[in-house]
């Protein structure tokens, strides 16, 4: 049985840089990473890379940007005043925030620089305009 659109599946994998280092792995969070092929719940280059896989089987993928979370964007760097932020934590430069969007969605956002009157935060995902390498290994297929 080799995987298609609509079956859910579960995979272990390594994420790494170009450089080698290991951004994620599902051994850290104690089981394979479970999701519908199709529906849009993971990036679209791994997605795309376990189509047509069959259980037990590996594959090593490279994805670009475009495949994983997009190239970075400068306008995604916004200012914000330093007021709106929680008073019981200081802010420095490379904290992660969650930030609320208008919809309710929660997004993190990396502090660039803290001034005293404003900081300036990064709203682009941390893996933004990075080359991914993932090592797949299909642990079960459910039609």
């Amino acid at each position: 049985m080799t995987i298609k659109n609509g079956d859910k599946v579960k995979v272990n994998y390594t994420g790494s840089l170009e450089d080698g280092k290991v951004f994620d792995d599902s051994e850290k969070h104690g089981k394979p990473l479970e999701f519908e092929v199709g529906a849009k719940q993971v990036i679209k280059g791994f997605e795309d890379a376990v189509m047509g896989m069959k259980k037990d089987e590996e594959k090593n993928i490279t994805l670009k940007p475009e495949e994983a979370y997009g190239h970075y964007n400068e306008e995604l760097i916004k200012k914000v005043p330093r007021e709106g932020l929680p008073k019981d934590q200081e802010p420095k430069s490379g904290m992660m925030l969650m930030m609320s969007l208008s919809n309710g969605q929660q997004v993190p956002a990396k502090i660039k620089e803290v001034t005293e009157k404003e900081i300036k935060i990064d709203l682009n995902h941390p893996l933004a305009g990075k080359v991914l390498n993932f090592k797949l290994k299909i642990a079960e297929i459910n039609s």
